[in-house]
């Protein structure tokens, strides 16, 4: 059976074959990979010479104790579907991503990140169990105590080292899921970074957006939404259906220097100058482009590249100046540039992408050899930084890119299923570990 499984970036797209756990233990050639929701934005949910495996069909929330917050899903089930169940009850998740439409396997497999990242470090440590099945067909519950090795290697490890079935995970309690937000406007990178220090100290979350465009002594201007929910934030609403739609990929790019240059210019200027502080709806602060049904298809048909990098806080400054120069001399226009902090939290996996430092998004539509040549060229500033390229937002960093980010990814290889790959770990870890091989053979015949 084939279906259509595209990722986020919708660069490569075309129908994948389709498998169910069942056939997990009859192997296949070119191995299985776990599919979720497909919002991976490059080839980490990719296993075009192998089988998907879906893992939403019959996905449900098992059990949830309003007293304690522990609740138990199995993978398939989305982000969404946990949050519509335990608000009402004065609970939401440690750390939510983006969008609320990725899956419970997806946010562990990828250990994603929110905007509270320096208080509560990443999604996996609030997983405190789950039962992960293998190629030989057994299923193994993992936790810290129990399994530690491979509990640390899944989180974060890409689907790599089994089909996680289910998980419970922990939940904050909180008095609303609203948020009090904090905006002001700042006419510079060094207004940011002159403030983020005071902003994280006071609040759960912040995120800035970064006008990518401006240039001169505004490079860097945008405007910082820093949060917490709400002690009189009132009930909040469930999550609701989309209110608007990208039906269909328009034939042009529609996110281009133009249109961008009027948004940034009509964002910037009717933000605040000065700090104002209101209540806005938890899910306008945590997930606005949920509300857009298939906004990634604005890009045009060729897709888009996500390039998200971060990089230690002593250079924080002059790296983000010189990856949004480099973007700027390509004559690149970024739609989603977002700027963060990530703290000293430390992840329990193996494997993550979040580590002290800040960390910058950029989105670019694809424009082809052009754009992949900016991407290499802001590869190089991450890697001269001491910085890592997140590999569930990446198509097409090199081995060499994707050790530097992790330099730890034999330990995964050495845990990883055999049964299961990804176009990404083919790409990357594959190809690392064949040059390997190929040196050893030939310092052997010498």
């Amino acid at each position: 059976m084939t279906a259509k499984f595209d990722s986020w970036g919708r660069v490569v797209r075309h129908p994948r074959v389709q498998a169910g756990v069942a056939d997990l233990t009859g192997g296949a050639a070119d191995g299985f990979l776990p599919f979720g929701n497909g919002r991976s934005y490059g080839d980490s949910c990719h296993n075009d010479r192998g089988r998907l495996i879906p893992m939403q069909p019959g996905a449900a929330i098992r059990a949830f104790d309003p007293d304690s917050g522990i609740l138990t899903a199995d993978a398939g089930v989305l982000l969404s579907d946990i949050l519509a169940l335990v608000m009402p009850h004065g609970f939401f998740l440690e750390v939510t991503p983006g969008t609320a439409q990725v899956t419970l396997g997806g946010a562990i497999a990828n250990d994603v990140h929110g905007k509270n990242h320096h208080r509560r470090g990443t999604f996996g440590r609030s997983v405190v169990t789950f039962v992960l099945l293998g190629g030989d067909g057994e299923s193994k519950a993992c936790s810290p105590q129990t399994n530690p090795a491979l509990f640390e290697a899944t989180i974060g490890g890409m689907g790599l080292t089994g089909i996680i079935e289910s998980a419970t995970i922990r939940l904050m309690p909180v008095a609303s899921a609203n948020v009090r937000q904090t905006a002001f406007r700042f006419g510079s990178i060094d207004g940011y970074f002159d403030a983020i220090d005071a902003i994280d100290a006071a609040h759960e979350y912040s995120v800035a957006w970064i006008d990518q465009l401006a240039s001169g002594a505004r490079l860097g201007r945008g405007v910082m939404l820093a949060g917490d929910h709400a002690e009189d934030g009132g009930p909040a609403r469930a999550p609701s259906p989309p209110r608007l739609a990208v039906p269909f990929a328009p034939p042009v790019n529609l996110l281009n220097r133009l249109t961008l240059k009027a948004f940034n210019g009509l964002y910037y200027g009717r933000a605040p100058k000065q700090p104002e502080t209101g209540l806005v709806g938890w899910s306008s602060y945590f997930h606005p482009l949920d509300a857009i049904t298939g906004w990634n298809r604005l890009y045009g048909p060729r897709g888009l590249f996500q390039h998200q990098s971060v990089y230690p806080a002593e250079t924080a400054r002059q790296t983000t100046i010189s990856l949004i120069e480099c973007a700027q001399k390509h004559g690149a226009a970024s739609f989603l540039t977002v700027l963060k902090r990530f703290g000293d939290v430390p992840s329990p996996g193996l494997m993550s992408f979040p580590r002290p430092g800040f960390t910058l998004t950029l989105d670019f539509a694809n424009s082809g050899e052009r754009t992949l040549k900016m991407l290499d060229a802001l590869d190089c500033i991450v890697l001269e930084a001491g910085g890592a390229l997140n590999p569930y937002k990446d198509q097409r960093m090199s081995p060499k890119m994707f050790e530097a980010s992790f330099p730890q990814w034999r330990e995964l290889e050495a845990m990883r299923d055999p049964t299961l790959m990804s176009d990404l770990w083919r790409r990357t870890a594959m190809a690392l570990d064949g040059t390997r091989a190929s040196r050893t053979r030939a310092v052997s015949a010498r």
